[in-house]
């Protein structure tokens, strides 16, 4: 078995990296007493949270958190008939959180995701790492076997071109789990108690052409590089299908990474994701998702966009038309998912009228 890090003692770090540049995002439906664990590493600060659910229930957020907080009511009000984009009753509305930030750096976390452990047993400052991550350079055009050649202890092998070491920008850090792997509801149903205790201590670049299943709950990106594609779908209440939210956004940026030539790494930091979420519900929210799937992800794997697409919203934009002109034709859930990419890209220039395209 596998147990979540001890964390008290251990000193709030006030020189944090980024400090003033990052946003910490958090959807959640209940009181936030796991960040007490995650006081060291999170205080410093500031956070978005973005209340699902019942809006007049009452979030508690433990002291000395520097925090806003919002529910349905101020998505309402800040949209008004764009909030329509916005997903409810899902993990989702967390992209609310990223619309709003001012910052050039997010990291999104889940409310039941805890402090891990390294195989040492010391405590892992998943924000240090994804911070560490995004201001290295990515590889995507050339495979280096020793995964990520900026990290300690590594560098580019033999064989691998001197005109391809510079790298490019890193856009995205997805980190892993332990404990609770990130399943779907079937393999939930067929390995119930099965744990992730792996850790493996490697941090590789995505490459180029290969699309990867994006898991929300322990992730940090760069908004200014790909956060108008960081659209966490039309998910959740009223909606065919749940839980490929974060997949959606995944499969979106890294074609857009692709043809803007950013990078996206996957590997270190790992959280403790606490609890597992009852397959029964899930395979009633995936179902639908478990079979378009197998047409949606060769449509991501066969997208092209055009060199006249050069920001991020434009690459959208161009997305949102393929989706409604070639997986339309699956269900009209994509023709509406189409239009919500619009609206939300649209709402986003509204709130961040200097990096509209």
């Amino acid at each position: 078995m596998v147990d979540p890090a001890n964390t008290v003692g251990i000193p709030i770090n006030h020189l944090a990296l980024l400090k003033d540049e990052l946003d910490i995002v958090i959807p959640t439906i209940r009181n936030l007493d796991f960040l007490e664990m995650w006081r060291p590493f999170l205080q410093p600060y500031h956070l978005i949270i973005v209340q699902d659910g019942d809006p007049s229930k009452t979030i508690a957020v433990p002291e000395g958190f520097d925090y806003e907080l919002y529910n349905r009511n101020d998505i309402n009000r800040i949209l008004g008939p764009k909030a329509s984009c916005i997903s409810f009753k899902d993990s989702a509305c967390r992209c609310f959180g990223y619309m709003v930030s001012k910052k050039k750096y997010i990291f999104t976390i889940d409310d039941d995701c805890f402090v891990a452990k390294d195989p040492s047993g010391k405590a892992v400052n998943a924000l240090e790492q994804h911070i560490k991550n995004l201001l290295c350079p990515s590889t995507p055009f050339f495979f280096n076997t020793l995964y990520d050649p900026y990290q300690e202890g590594a560098d580019f092998v033999r064989g691998y071109p001197f005109s391809l070491r510079e790298g490019v920008s890193t856009a995205v850090s997805h980190g892993l789990w332990l404990n609770i792997p990130d399943y779907d509801a079937p393999t939930q149903l067929v390995k119930p108690k099965e744990r992730n205790t792996r850790y493996v201590d490697a941090v590789m670049t995505i490459p180029k052409g290969t699309l990867f299943p994006m898991c929300g709950m322990n992730l940090a990106f760069d908004r200014e590089l790909i956060g108008p594609a960081m659209y966490f779908g039309l998910m959740g209440d009223g909606q065919p299908i749940g839980r490929y939210d974060d997949m959606w956004a995944g499969w979106c940026i890294k074609v857009i990474c692709d043809h803007l030539g950013l990078g996206v790494k996957t590997g270190l930091p790992y959280i403790y994701h606490s609890k597992a979420s009852n397959p029964f519900v899930n395979l009633k929210k995936e179902y639908k998702g478990i079979f378009w799937q197998e047409d949606i992800i060769p449509f991501f794997q066969s997208a092209k966009l055009s060199k006249e697409a050069v920001t991020v919203q434009q690459c959208y934009l161009e997305l949102s038309k393929l989706v409604k002109e070639k997986l339309s034709a699956i269900d009209p859930y994509f023709d509406k998912l189409a239009d919500a990419m619009v609206t939300w890209i649209e709402a986003w220039d509204e709130l961040n009228p200097a990096t509209k395209a």
